[in-house]
């Protein structure tokens, strides 16, 4: 298993566990013990998003497309929509979330996981390393939107 790397956000540590692939959407992905692939956000994600206040799915249990609107979520910074980040047949949703979306925000690799999908990874994920190669690739152009959404409410 690979080693977790810490992106450092700032000030702010972003850790990503070794033993999961990354999705170009902030998305993790891990075997669980029955085969499926159990999804959630990654730290780096959460930290963008700040707290999540709600968390909505569009869809049942079933197949969906790559890149599919799922759900939406509503958080601190912004509501906006999920998508999928494979192609596969969504098992189940994290019922726990529905009622208390908090656990996204406290443990996003553990009790905030957010649905199970029978799905093959292959070609549409990144391994530890190459997830932190993609938000070092993106950390700047995220960094001026992210001055740019401060100095617009400051203008408010």
């Amino acid at each position: 298993m690979p080693d977790a790397l810490t992106f450092l956000m700032g000030n702010h540590p972003a850790e990503l566990p070794g033993d999961r692939l990354y999705c170009k959407n902030h998305m993790w992905c891990q075997p669980t013990p029955d085969g499926p692939l159990r999804v959630g956000f990654s730290s780096y994600a959460v930290r963008l998003m700040q707290d999540v206040y709600f968390l909505e799915w569009r869809t049942d249990p079933g197949l969906v497309t790559l890149k599919q609107e799922i759900g939406f979520i509503e958080t601190q910074k912004a509501t906006s929509g999920l998508y999928a980040p494979l192609a596969g047949r969504v098992l189940r949703f994290n019922p726990a979330l529905l009622t208390d979306p908090s656990g996204i925000n406290a443990d996003p690799y553990g009790a905030g996981w957010l649905f199970e999908i029978d799905a093959d990874p292959t070609g549409h994920t990144l391994d530890v390393a190459g997830y932190y190669a993609h938000l070092e690739a993106g950390w700047e152009a995220t960094q001026r939107m992210l001055k740019g959404q401060v100095n617009s409410i400051e203008d408010e």
